[in-house]
């Protein structure tokens, strides 16, 4: 039994990847300095395979400068910056692309684009200098259908075109190769019946190169496997993790002989530890079919931490129960060898580890009023109007702002005991402070506390809330070089006690304006997290909900106005078929609904992050919110039009700044942005506000976008 891994983190043991490519952005090392640490990693990466892994790829796609959609569009001549500044240049300079989800997890990619092209652009650009890492024998490179599919700028009038010829030079770089992996994570999407007839025409093509081509998919099932399974590949790779249909297709009709089935049986999303035995028989159960076997992970495993190992804090109990990257090559090779009769593995599942009654009765006794509000919207804007007395066109900010080094160092030390908790709160106090002035000189209407005490906007929660764990060393890559650590959901949700009051109370205290106070939505901490997958995954929705109403109670008897519950992961957990999309939005708009659900006089907001609005905007609709704050910039506001076709009537913070680029927008920028949205709707629906947090941003940018954020408030209100 062969065993085959793909897709480990970037991220080094150590956070190698951020801490060099964040040096090289602020001229502390050079490019051959970069390229060394990059190479470093690959370097390692390659070793911990080698240490367990019979079949692995070794170059490309694995250490990418920034993105890996950027990197494919880079090596078939979409974009050819002559350097890494220019590369990073498109990922975070004034004319950055696009950024949204990838598929249903909780990574970004940056989005290539085909408008004006009337012709395909596509030519081999394999020895770009920011393409550093094509070398080795064996290749992972993004499919062509794949690329294009998840590109802007391709519908069904040039996709043929497009596709055809990209292929062509797909087999241009084929051709230096032995061997490669080919990943298509869209054929687990809904696709058409000229789509399906497209890939096979490609792949035939591919064919007469004479690489030996893996074919892999993953994060879903495959809904035209027979003709999948008929290309003329070498080895074909399904995820039987999220993908059962893919499993009993194959344990009821078999696979070809003349290919490899890689069977994806360890989670590369989740780090619950694999139940080596159940998995070995579902081997054994697909060895009768299947003449050419391998035991592979059941997705890319960038999608979690690095080593177990790192965490001395955690709970023994829960430890025994975790998995993460290098641990998931382990259970790669104890699957392998407990299908030969080599090893009999004793799984570690959590069974009534935190589970509560108390919480589950309060679940069970919910009733269909407690999701629906008393008071309809259009009531609750005329009390919102009176209470608040907002100008049109207010602005405000999404919550956080910048964090120097002296914060987290005062934090750090509190979290470890060095500092006692009053002088630790006078500190924080003293940050409030200053932010509000700052917020009040610069003439913001609605004002923030700056989340200060705050590590990440769920890693936060989650430490303040039962059922949750929190990681030392977890990190993961949210995109670029943004990395958190996600919670581990490993039992029953309830809260304590109160998480955010005495910051917010304690800000609103120093002003006269409304201060908003701050929550994480429980889709957004479900996504973001690491979730208990035997427990019914709206019913952890509904406790989190329950613990997030609680403390919005706790807000409006401090005299807080206005509340913002962030589901920034809203769409990003929507199942990758649509055919699934009423199961999750039923719960995941009540969950928001009950949390909310609380004082009609409170204002409620929501933020969303880069998502794709148009598929679910009547979702958000159902949502009972009475502003939404979105990205705009980006987009240059065309994607106000999802929200120009409904008839919605809540209010919309535009995202005029883009906070994920240092580049500060000018005045006029942000005007032009409103000034689109203006076209359908009225203009006293709309705030101004930046598309994200200013956690990350520098303070000297923060205070010029702002600033004219501000002046393009007044503009458009003259």
């Amino acid at each position: 039994m062969k065993t085959y891994a793909y897709g480990f983190p970037k991220l080094g043991r150590n956070r190698e990847f951020k801490k060099a490519v964040e040096d090289f952005w602020k001229g502390n090392i050079n490019e051959s300095g970069l390229l060394k640490v990059l190479a470093g990693i690959q370097k390692e990466n390659i070793r911990l395979y080698q240490e367990k892994i019979d079949i692995f790829p070794d170059s490309g796609g694995q250490v990418s400068g920034y993105d890996f959609m950027l990197d494919t569009a880079i090596l078939f001549g979409l974009y050819d910056p002559k350097d890494l500044k220019e590369y990073y240049e498109l990922c975070r300079g004034h004319n950055a692309l696009e950024m949204t989800k990838w598929f249903n997890t909780n990574y970004h990619y940056l989005v290539p684009d085909f408008h004006g092209l009337v012709e395909h652009p596509f030519r081999l650009n394999k020895d770009n200098p920011a393409l550093n890492l094509m070398g080795g024998n064996f290749p992972q490179i993004i499919g062509p259908f794949t690329f294009l599919k998840l590109s802007k700028g391709i519908d069904k009038n040039n996709l043929r075109p497009m596709f055809l010829g990209l292929v062509r030079v797909y087999g241009q770089l084929l051709s230096q190769y032995h061997q490669a992996q080919i990943d298509e994570p869209s054929f687990v999407l809904e696709l058409s019946r000229e789509e399906v007839d497209l890939i096979k025409e490609g792949y035939e093509m591919l064919a007469q190169i004479g690489c030996k081509i893996t074919l892999m998919t993953y994060y879903d099932s495959v809904d035209f496997l027979n003709e999948l399974l008929n290309l003329p590949v070498h080895a074909i790779g399904l995820d039987f993790v999220r993908g059962k249909d893919n499993l009993k297709y194959i344990q009821n009709n078999g696979f070809p002989d003349n290919k490899t089935l890689i069977a994806g049986l360890v989670d590369g999303r989740n780090v619950w530890a694999n139940n080596i035995a159940q998995s070995s028989a579902i081997l054994k159960s697909l060895s009768v079919k299947v003449k050419q076997l391998a035991v592979s992970n059941a997705a890319p495993l960038y999608h979690l931490p690095f080593s177990v190992t790192l965490e001395e804090g955690l709970d023994s109990r829960l430890k025994k129960c975790l998995s993460f990257a290098v641990e998931k090559l382990a259970e790669i090779r104890l699957i392998a060898d407990s299908f030969q009769g080599k090893v009999a593995p004793v799984y570690n599942g959590l069974g009534e580890y935190g589970k509560n009654k108390t919480v589950q009765s309060r679940i069970a006794n919910l009733k269909e009023a407690d999701f629906v509000k008393p008071v309809p919207l259009q009531d609750r804007r005329i009390r919102h109007n009176r209470l608040l007395g907002l100008p049109k066109f207010p602005t405000t900010t999404i919550g956080s702002f910048p964090q120097t080094q002296e914060l987290r160092s005062k934090r750090s030390s509190f979290t470890k005991g060095q500092i006692a908790s009053g002088d630790y709160k006078n500190y924080i106090q003293g940050e409030i402070d200053r932010l509000i002035a700052f917020q009040e000189k610069l003439d913001l209407d609605v004002l923030v506390h700056g989340e200060y005490e705050r590590t990440d906007m769920v890693e936060f929660f989650a430490q303040n809330l039962d059922g949750i764990a929190t990681t030392e060393h977890g990190w993961i890559i949210s995109y670029g070089t943004r990395v958190y650590r996600p919670p581990m959901i490993f039992g029953d949700v309830s809260r304590p006690k109160p998480m955010t009051i005495d910051e917010i109370r304690y800000a609103q205290s120093k002003t006269k304006k409304p201060v908003k106070g701050m929550l994480t939505g429980a889709v957004t901490i479900i996504a973001w997290s690491f979730c208990r997958e035997d427990i019914p995954i709206g019913n952890v929705a509904y406790q989190i909900s329950l613990s997030l109403k609680d403390e919005i109670k706790d807000y409006e008897q401090a005299g807080i106005k206005i509340v913002q519950v962030d589901e920034a992961a809203f769409r990003e957990k929507a199942p990758i078929k649509r055919r699934g999309w009423p199961a999750y939005f039923e719960w995941a708009v009540k969950s928001f609904n009950l949390a909310t659900n609380t004082n009609p006089d409170t204002q409620i907001h929501t933020h969303m992050c880069y998502s794709e609005f148009g598929e679910i905007i009547d979702y958000i609709n159902q949502m009972d919110f009475d502003v939404i704050s979105i990205e705009a910039s980006r987009s240059k506001g065309d994607i106000i039009a999802f929200f120009e076709n409904i008839n919605f009537r809540r209010q919309i913070g535009l995202g005029v700044w883009d906070i994920h680029s240092p580049a500060v927008p000018p005045t006029n920028k942000m005007v032009d942005i409103v000034r689109r949205s203006l076209q359908k709707i009225p203009q006293e629906n709309f705030w101004l506000n930046p598309d994200c947090g200013l956690k990350t941003r520098q303070w000297p940018e923060v205070r010029q976008a702002l600033a004219n954020m501000v002046a393009a408030s007044h503009a458009l209100r003259q």
